[in-house]
This record gives structure tokens, C-alpha cells and sequence, in this order.
């Protein structure tokens, strides 16, 4: 049984949804990041980053339970316990691999701050919103050309890298994205949204 700790978050449904595709067992714990939930001591013992999600999977690979946090280590650990969404063949397998730290080295950390100065900061920052908003421009227009010529992100099928990304990519007309520029990255939100696993992944802690 693999214990999920996590919000709803982009991050958090990233682990929602592998978890919920892959079908492995999880018992899901709430974490109100908006109470402050993660820097309680008993989280931070999981992950002392204060950060969700984070799994402890008890039955791990050495038949020992193992914690495991970051969003991408965790699709990667998941990936190989259950041999699904990440190739086995060295090539496909990096393909699917790069386009992973992608999603967390760009669309994350850029996606996350056109949102904070464009909705939560406390004072509108011009420069900081017109930068990020830019940013984010440019990386879907990096997917868009991938996607224009590849079912999906990281390889021919489904893989984690668009579990990763897709959260963050599907609600990007709310950070000022111009959604019709950007035809083949809309034909893989659609394509994504229609799959159960997600369905149920967006709703997983319903269950907590």
C-alpha cells in the first residue's frame, strides 16, 4: 500500500493521476497547504522540504517501506514499480526522460510564477508579469512544435512526461495564453482530459 500525501495542486495531480492510471494501491492523506499543513512535524518527517507530494510506499523495493518526495522522483519511482508510461528501450526511454525535466525545470517553476504575479501577489509588478507571461509563451510554443509533430511529449505513447506537464498545461488561458496560437498543444489537452485515469486522478482526494 503506497500512502499519498498531497493537495490539489498541479504537482499533486501529477501523483494523483499516475497513481490512478497505474492502478497501484494508495491510501491518500490531505495536506491543506493553504493551512500550513506542510510544515507540521509529522509531514515534514516524510518530506523535509515541506513540500507535497510525497508517497511512503510500504512495501518497497527491497520489501521495506521507502519514502519518496519531488513530483518527478516520484513518476519515475512509480514508472518502474508498476513497468508503465516510461519505455524500456535506452533511447525512447531518454526521450520520454528529458522532456520529464523539462516539465520541472521549465513549465513548472515559469508556469508557477506567471501565476503568482499575475493573481497572488500582494502588488501587480509589471516586469514580473509581462517576463513570466513571455516565458510561459515560449515553452508552449516549444510543446507546440514537439506536439506538432508527435502524439505525444516524450515519445510516440502516453508517458510520465505528460503526466507531468499536463496539469500545469491545461488551464493556460488563465495565465494569459492565447490558447487557438497553440493547436497541437490544445489537441493534447483534449486528448489527455478524455482519459479515465485522469478523471479520476483530478478527483483523487475526494477519497481522503
Amino acid at each position: 500500500m503506497i500512502d499519498l500525501y498531497s493537495w490539489t495542486t498541479p504537482n499533486g495531480h501529477k501523483i494523483h493521476i499516475m497513481l490512478e492510471e497505474t492502478g497501484l494501491p494508495y491510501r491518500p492523506h490531505k495536506v491543506d497547504i493553504g493551512s500550513g499543513a506542510q510544515f507540521k512535524p509529522d509531514f515534514v518527517a516524510i518530506n523535509p522540504n515541506s513540500k507535497i507530494p510525497a508517497i511512503v510506499d510500504r512495501d518497497g523495493p527491497d520489501g521495506r517501506p521507502i519514502t519518496v518526495f519531488e513530483s518527478g522522483a516520484i513518476l519515475i519511482y512509480l514508472a518502474e514499480k508498476s513497468g508503465m508510461f516510461m519505455p524500456a528501450v535506452p533511447r525512447r526511454r531518454y526521450d520520454v526522460l528529458q522532456w520529464l525535466m523539462f516539465q520541472m525545470a521549465s513549465i513548472g517553476p515559469m508556469f508557477g510564477q506567471a501565476w503568482h504575479f499575475r493573481s497572488a501577489a500582494p502588488e501587480r509588478v509589471p516586469y514580473a508579469i509581462d517576463r513570466y507571461t513571455n516565458e510561459v509563451t515560449r515553452l508552449l510554443k516549444v510543446m507546440d512544435l514537439r506536439l506538432r509533430d508527435s502524439a505525444y511529449l516524450g515519445d510516440a505513447e502516453y508517458s510520465i512526461a505528460d503526466i507531468a506537464a499536463w496539469p500545469w498545461v491545461r488551464n493556460s488561458e488563465k495565465i494569459g495564453q492565447d490558447m487557438r496560437s497553440f493547436p497541437h498543444v490544445q489537441r493534447w489537452i483534449h486528448d489527455i482530459a478524455a482519459r479515465p485515469g485522469v478523471m479520476r486522478g483530478l478527483a483523487a482526494l475526494d477519497k481522503a
